[in-house]
C-alpha cells in the first residue's frame, strides 16, 4: 500500500511520540504534547456546485470569509511538513476541483512523499481532469455518491446529477486500468440517510460491478439533531443519534473527556487559519495563522494548549464537540 510505502522512521517516530504523549496527557490530565502533526486536512476551496442541505458551502451559509486557497501558500505549508507529515487531506469544506491549481498541488505534495486524499462529488471528472487525476500522484479519492437513483441521490445532494458521477467513476477507473495504475484508490462514500437506506443492497451490487476499491457507508452528522430529522435512518445502527423521550433525540456515543484529533492533526482553512478539527466549519476556534506563523509554532501555541486542557477537563463546554462521534 502506497501509505506504508512513503512512510519514513522520521514519520513512524514522530507518530509514535504523538501516540505516547496522548495517553499520558489523560492520564494526568494535562496536555502533554511531543511530535509534530502527522495528519493535515488542507481546504482548496469553499465553492461547491452543489447545495446539500447539512453543509455550509451547499448553504453558502459561512460567516467566515470564503475563498480559493493559493499555490504559493501551499508549497511554503508543505515544505514545513514534509518531513513528519503522514497524510494529507485536501479537502475541509467545498468541492476541491473547482480550484484551477488543486492537482497541480496534489502534485507538488506527492513529489515530497506525502500520501494524498480528497473528497469530491464527481461532477468534474471528465476526459482532461481524469488524466490529470492519474498524473498527478493522488493516492486516495474519496466520492460521495448518496443516492443510486436520480430521484432519491437528489434530495441530498441538491443539483446533482447522479448520471455524470457514475460516468466520472467508470472513466477513471478505466483509465486507470488501461495505463496500469493502482491509484488513486476509490472509496465509494455513501452517507446514510432516512431517504436513502432502502437502496443500500442496489448501492452494494453496483459498486460491485464497478470494482470501485472500498464502499464506506458513514452515518450522516445533522444540525439540531435533538428535535429529530427526517435524514436520520430508521436502522439506528446507521445513525449518529438515538430517540429519547418526547420526540427528543441524543447523540448514541458518550462524549468522553479525550480526543485523538487534537493530538495527530489539524486542519487548515484556504487562507491559512489553523483549527482544530473539521468539525469547526466556521472557524470559531482559531488556533493560528499560516500566512504569519509556521505550523510548528501553532501547533504548541498556548492557545493550542489551552484548547487541549479543556477537553481533557470537560470536553462539554467545547460547542464544536457536542454533535461529534470522536
Amino acid at each position: 500500500m502506497a501509505f506504508f510505502q512513503l512512510l519514513t522512521f522520521r514519520k513512524i517516530l514522530n507518530y509514535a511520540l504523538l501516540a505516547i504523549s496522548f495517553q499520558l496527557s489523560r492520564i494526568f490530565g494535562q496536555p502533554i504534547l511531543w511530535g509534530k502533526p502527522t495528519t493535515l486536512s488542507i481546504e482548496p476551496t469553499t465553492s461547491c456546485n452543489l447545495r446539500c442541505p447539512e453543509c455550509p458551502s451547499g448553504l453558502r451559509d459561512f460567516s467566515r470569509p470564503t475563498g480559493m486557497l493559493q499555490e504559493q501558500l501551499f508549497k511554503k505549508t508543505i515544505d514545513q511538513v514534509q518531513s513528519h507529515l503522514t497524510w494529507l487531506h485536501l479537502y475541509f469544506q467545498g468541492e476541491p476541483f473547482l480550484n484551477p491549481r488543486f492537482l497541480e498541488m496534489v502534485a507538488y505534495a506527492n513529489s515530497k512523499g506525502i500520501f494524498t486524499s480528497t473528497s469530491t462529488n464527481a461532477h468534474y471528472l471528465q476526459e482532461k481532469q481524469v488524466k490529470e487525476v492519474l498524473q498527478s500522484g493522488l493516492k486516495q479519492l474519496i466520492v460521495s455518491m448518496d443516492g443510486i437513483t436520480q430521484e432519491i441521490y437528489q434530495k441530498y445532494r441538491v443539483g446533482g446529477e447522479l448520471e455524470k458521477v457514475q460516468n466520472g467513476i467508470k472513466l477513471l477507473l478505466a483509465e486507470r486500468k488501461k495505463s496500469k495504475q493502482n491509484f488513486p484508490r476509490v472509496v465509494l462514500q455513501f452517507l446514510v440517510t432516512g431517504q436513502n437506506e432502502h437502496q443500500l443492497l442496489d448501492l452494494k451490487r453496483w459498486a460491485e460491478t464497478m470494482q470501485v476499491d472500498e464502499l464506506q457507508l458513514k452515518t450522516t452528522q445533522i444540525y439540531d439533531f435533538e428535535n429529530g430529522s427526517e435524514l436520520i435512518p430508521s436502522d439506528l445502527g446507521y445513525s449518529r443519534y438515538l430517540p429519547i423521550a418526547n420526540g427528543k433525540w441524543k447523540l448514541k456515543k458518550k462524549m468522553e473527556n479525550k480526543c485523538w484529533r487534537m493530538w495527530q492533526g489539524a486542519v487548515s482553512t484556504w487562507d491559512g487559519k489553523i483549527v482544530p478539527c473539521c468539525f469547526d466549519k466556521d472557524a470559531k476556534h482559531v488556533m493560528g495563522e499560516l500566512k504569519s506563523q509556521s505550523l510548528a509554532s501553532i501547533w504548541s501555541s498556548l492557545p493550542y494548549q489551552d484548547f487541549r486542557r479543556q477537553l481533557l477537563s470537560d470536553r462539554t463546554q467545547i460547542e464544536i464537540c457536542r454533535n461529534c462521534t470522536e
